[in-house]
């Protein structure tokens, strides 16, 4: 089959989605992404794909715009005429469905996190709803990264239960993300991955690096991720040079393998209130046998067993992270070590990222067996 990905981003093609890409061209098939360019988009081709080039105003809201969005969108699967779409976020989500439905052209978006369309209730926020609520009546199916988010389309009657399947978010390869032994030193040192956003906690993860650092001195505290200075949650340059001067945290920069930094590292944090699907790198530091330290939210909290893997703090409070790595700080080296442990068998048991791949499989099947003349959209024949 010829199988089209699209995303926002190549970046988010090429790290989120490369696993299934590389099973789907061993079995066979013939894989085309269409997303915006940027750095990662030779490396997209270079995993046996072909890269076609979507212009996309991924911060914009005009509805001339995204209008035309949807039109390049169905003269790009005009052209390519693939079997089936595997889209994500929120803009392929939407605009592939209105685009490929004259096309027949089955459509299968994955909802990888509610993203800010659903943090408040504003003109903008309402116009995204309505724009899933119309484009999700033609997907057959509709994947989900954890159950609040597939509760939360239902309960709006953004999506069917007929329509939506759970997957354990993006997953994890267990075999590259392998336990690592952790570092004996005096010192425990607290990670945090991901894009320097406020909405991802990086400020109360500083606040409290602060105050843990005034009763544990030897304790330290760290950031890795891309500083997105064009996003509007951006951390800005200056404040994180502030902190770095001050000495609450160290700036480890951006990378491409997180892995070594998890195994220098005692403690994964990740004290988002982001609308996140499933944190990939608190999947990758489970693996790795690192107990994790996040928020009690959509996404979050499904990969932590508080107390046993990890432990949950409340969202935006400082207060309450700062209790969660206290009580990291007070276990013992061996509890540590196991509760890295019981983390690394979640992983094995949940999150492997053959569920997800397998899961994908299915669908091809499934999509397939539905040519015989009449393509169905939500069960619905066009």
């Amino acid at each position: 089959m010829k199988i089209l990905i699209s995303a926002n981003t190549s970046w988010y093609v090429y790290n989120f989605r490369r696993a299934l890409i590389s099973a789907f061209i061993e079995d066979g098939h013939e894989i085309v992404v269409a997303a915006p360019p940027d750095d990662y988009s030779d490396r997209i081709v270079a995993l046996g794909c072909r890269f076609l080039p979507l212009k996309m105003d991924n911060k914009g809201t005009s509805p001339l715009r995204d209008a035309a969005l949807v039109w390049r969108i169905r003269q790009l699967l005009q052209a390519q005429r693939p079997d089936i779409v595997f889209s994500y976020t929120i803009k392929c989500n939407i605009y592939s469905c209105f685009a490929a439905r004259p096309l027949n052209i089955p459509v299968v978006p994955n909802v990888s996190g509610l993203g800010t369309a659903f943090l408040a209730d504003n003109w903008l926020n309402r116009m995204v709803r309505m724009l899933y609520r119309y484009s999700f009546r033609w997907p057959k199916t509709i994947f989900f990264q954890n159950q609040d988010d597939k509760d939360t389309f239902s309960s709006l009657g953004l999506a069917t239960d007929k329509q939506a399947r759970l997957l354990p978010g993006s997953g994890v390869d267990l075999d590259l993300f392998a336990p690592a032994p952790a570092a004996e030193s005096d010192t425990i040192s607290f990670l945090l991955i991901a894009r320097l956003l406020w909405d991802k906690g990086v400020g109360e993860f500083v606040e409290a690096a602060r105050a843990i650092k005034q009763k544990y001195p030897q304790a330290r505290f760290q950031l890795l991720g891309f500083l997105n200075v064009e996003n509007r949650s951006a951390i800005p340059r200056e404040m994180l040079d502030g902190w770095v001067e001050e000495g609450v945290v160290e700036y480890l920069g951006a990378t491409d393998d997180v892995r070594p930094h998890i195994a220098a590292a005692d403690c994964i944090v990740l004290p988002s209130y982001y609308p996140e699907g499933t944190p990939r790198s608190l999947l990758e530091a489970a693996a790795m046998a690192r107990p994790v330290i996040t928020t009690d939210t959509p996404g979050c909290r499904n990969v932590v067993e508080n107390a046993q893997t990890g432990f949950l703090c409340e969202p935006r409070s400082v207060d309450s992270l700062t209790v969660a790595i206290e009580e990291f700080l007070a276990l013992s080296r061996e509890q540590q070590t196991e509760m890295g442990r019981q983390g690394r068998r979640k992983m094995e048991l949940e999150y492997d990222e053959t569920i997800v791949i397998d899961a994908y499989r299915k669908v091809i099947n499934e999509l397939v067996g539905d040519k015989s003349g009449t393509v169905l959209w939500g069960g619905l024949p066009l």
